[in-house]
């Protein structure tokens, strides 16, 4: 069986136009498609011309110098100069502005950076200088600062200890337990670093060396120092060039002045990650402070023979009271204990029955080899009392207590106990320094609010001193 396919003149010419049509529709969405990619294009291309046009602009803007007149110019032309320079500074900086906010980016040079100079630095980048002494010291003393410390108490404590002449022997440090208090206690401190200097002028130039016919009387000689000799650039501050020599020194003089750093530290600083913030809801400076020790400490183990760790708040020094450690090995802590409520005395040699016999924490000395391992040590055993025990239920004198009964943990320690007891200042009122030659350590105590008020009134009995100090 066959088909015949019978083709008529119409129907060709119908398909021969259906296909005509379907070729110029393609041929024109075709040439649609490519102008619109092509004038996509083109925007893209006009856009990114136009910011590299900007971004030239704005550097030839930011480093366009104008050329210095000479002095032959005539006025007229300097004063066309300025205008013209101040309307491209005006003109560079809103271009900056809108750029750089367009991109939401900010350069470096527009940054704002801190008011803070690099010779105000105490070590390494942190802590503040407040006055950078005349050598090298062998002895440290770190304060702790307590958020509860106010301007009076610091004031009264730095005066007392220059007064003591320790610093003429010693570093300064100051421990802050928040930022807040660095910035509040620095013009407190120096005030009183510029006094102390004030001080030591007035007696040179009155050539009078002081005496002291009281407790709180002030002896200048021991921050005088006969003969020459080199001596080492202080660890604080900015190393300076060459041979560091004492400036205050005057020429043909047999006498040098001998006085030492005054530095401070936030704990943020020395413990920015806050090592016991997980292991206590609130940590008290008491605690805190023992994990900023190990990074002080370890920072400055190879320039110090022996440290003191002092509260500021409740103890002030009337001597040197590092001579009980001076003679001994590095290994060495000196601990004073305190009677319990009870009235019990320590014993010399600590047993773990003993849980009436109390270390103080408020005063630590010893060779720096032996603090450094006590904090370690004492760090370690805040987090296994932290662990064992109810949160917030420890106390800082217990747990020291406990680490120096246990023989085993501080093995590596040279522990010398003492029983000597910290007078209070209230005690100290009227003797004279015969009477009270023993007592280099002193607290506060709170039997007597207006103390400071009579210990600044005894301190300004003297003419000398009373001319220093601006509150006498």
């Amino acid at each position: 069986m066959g088909f015949l396919l019978v083709f008529f003149p119409g129907d060709q010419n119908k398909i021969s136009n259906s296909i005509d049509n379907n070729a110029t529709s393609s041929r024109f969405i075709r040439r649609a498609s490519s102008s619109l990619l092509f004038t996509k294009a083109q925007s893209t291309i006009s856009i990114c011309a136009l910011l590299v046009f900007l971004t030239l602009l704005l550097f030839t803007l930011s480093t366009f110098e104008p050329s210095i007149p000479s002095p032959t110019t005539p006025s007229s032309t300097i004063k066309h100069s300025r205008r013209f320079l101040s309307q491209k500074t005006q003109l560079s900086s809103f271009s900056s502005h809108w750029f750089f906010a367009m991109w939401d980016y900010k350069p470096l040079h527009i940054k704002q950076k801190p008011n803070i100079s690099s010779s105000s630095f105490a070590l390494q980048g942190m802590g503040t200088l407040y006055r950078r002494g005349t050598k090298a010291m062998n002895d440290l003393i770190v304060s702790h600062v307590a958020e509860d410390v106010t301007g009076d108490e610091l004031r009264l404590f730095l005066r007392v200890l220059h007064r003591s002449s320790v610093t003429s022997k010693a570093d300064t440090v100051f421990l802050y337990g928040s930022s807040s208090l660095s910035s509040r206690f620095s013009s407190v401190i120096q005030e009183e670093n510029e006094s102390f200097l004030k001080l030591i002028q007035h007696y040179k130039e009155l050539n009078n060396k002081g005496f002291r016919d009281s407790v709180f009387s002030f002896d200048s000689t021991q921050f005088w120092k006969s003969g020459k000799k080199d001596v080492g650039e202080p660890i604080w501050g900015k190393k300076g060039r060459g041979n560091y020599s004492n400036s205050t020194e005057a020429q043909g003089e047999s006498t040098r002045l001998t006085y030492g750093s005054v530095v401070g530290f936030d704990v943020n600083e020395l413990d920015p990650e806050n090592s016991l913030a997980g292991f206590l809801d609130h940590v008290p400076m008491s605690l805190r402070r023992w994990a900023c020790y190990p990074m002080l400490i370890g920072r400055v183990r190879r320039n110090f023979k022996h440290i003191m760790l002092l509260d500021a708040k409740n103890l002030m020094l009337l001597s040197d009271p590092l001579g009980r450690v001076r003679n001994r090995s590095p290994e060495s802590v000196y601990l004073l204990t305190k009677e319990s409520s009870s009235g019990k005395h320590c014993k010399k040699n600590f047993e773990k029955t003993q849980s009436h016999c109390q270390v103080n924490s408020a005063i630590l000395m010893g060779g720096a080899r032996g603090i450094r391992r006590l904090a370690n040590a004492m760090l370690t055993e805040i987090v296994r009392a932290t662990m064992q025990h109810k949160k917030n239920s420890i106390s800082e004198s217990g747990i020291l207590s406990q680490l120096v009964g246990n023989g085993y943990i501080l093995k590596n320690v040279n522990l010398i106990t003492s029983t000597e007891s910290i007078q209070e200042a209230s005690s100290l009122m009227g003797l004279s320094s015969n009477s009270a030659a023993g007592y280099s350590i002193i607290q506060s105590g709170n039997s007597n609010h207006d103390l400071n008020s009579i210990i600044m009134k005894l301190i300004c009995l003297c003419e000398i001193d009373s001319s220093v100090y601006r509150d006498c």
